[in-house]
């Protein structure tokens, strides 16, 4: 069930793109991510214009920061910023193409954006550890202000497959598929995060289930972001 998009007129949606598949140490090489990223970025290409992606080699951890802050500082009251990453992840934050990015350091940047939402997409590793960012020597639920929600592949102490016949990781290939018109699930045509996640759950469960492995999405931020609307149809 594919339908056609309808671009808000005022509010904006800023959408980042990442995806890392050949790294600066090529022992840490993956297969399926800079698909997921531009797969992703096509499907978004439904609902704004508004589109930066960067993959291997130039998804380093300067441009990334760069670039997300560059968002960060366009984006006003009203405008959403997006952002998807898919790559190797570890206990506390992401690895772009050259070095670790910690969960913190993106939460930061997002906090002081005036964006009246901020929703994050992660495929990785340990994505579920983005609920213990740490700050110094205090640890905490994150985020907890600023209009942040995080959906992320997997728990804390889980691992996040990418399968090669399916073209993509698991969660990004259900997290397609919610975002393609599957996940609304009452059928006015507005997706909000709350109902993108119970079908990207369901479906990761079912799918992986049927590969003897364990992936447990997670939803992860301000209980008032569940229901921004993510996408809109005609």
């Amino acid at each position: 069930m594919v339908f056609l998009a309808v671009i808000a007129i005022n509010a904006r949606t800023f959408v980042l793109c990442l995806g890392v598949s050949n790294y600066q140490d090529s022992e840490l090489n993956l297969s399926q991510t800079t698909k997921d990223a531009k797969q992703f970025k096509a499907v978004m290409g439904n609902h704004t214009g508004d589109i930066s992606i960067l993959t291997s080699s130039y998804a380093n951890k300067a441009n990334i920061l760069e670039k997300l802050k560059a968002l960060c500082n366009r984006a006003q009251k009203g405008d959403k910023i997006v952002l998807f990453f898919s790559g190797h992840g570890y206990p506390g934050g992401i690895l772009a193409y050259d070095k670790t990015i910690t969960y913190q350091e993106i939460n930061d940047m997002l906090v002081r954006s005036e964006a009246s939402a901020k929703i994050c997409f992660v495929d990785a590793c340990h994505a579920g550890s983005v609920s213990q960012v740490r700050d110094q020597s205090k640890t905490y639920k994150a985020p907890t202000t600023g209009n942040i929600i995080y959906m992320m592949s997997s728990r804390a102490d889980e691992y996040s497959a990418e399968h090669p016949w399916m073209g993509h990781g698991f969660f990004t290939q259900s997290l397609l598929k919610g975002l393609r018109g599957k996940a609304d699930a009452n059928g006015d045509r507005k997706l909000t995060i709350m109902e993108l996640f119970n079908y990207v759950y369901n479906d990761v469960q079912q799918t992986t289930s049927k590969m003897k492995t364990s992936q447990h999405p997670q939803l992860i931020g301000v209980k008032e972001m569940a229901e921004t609307v993510i996408a809109e149809w005609k």
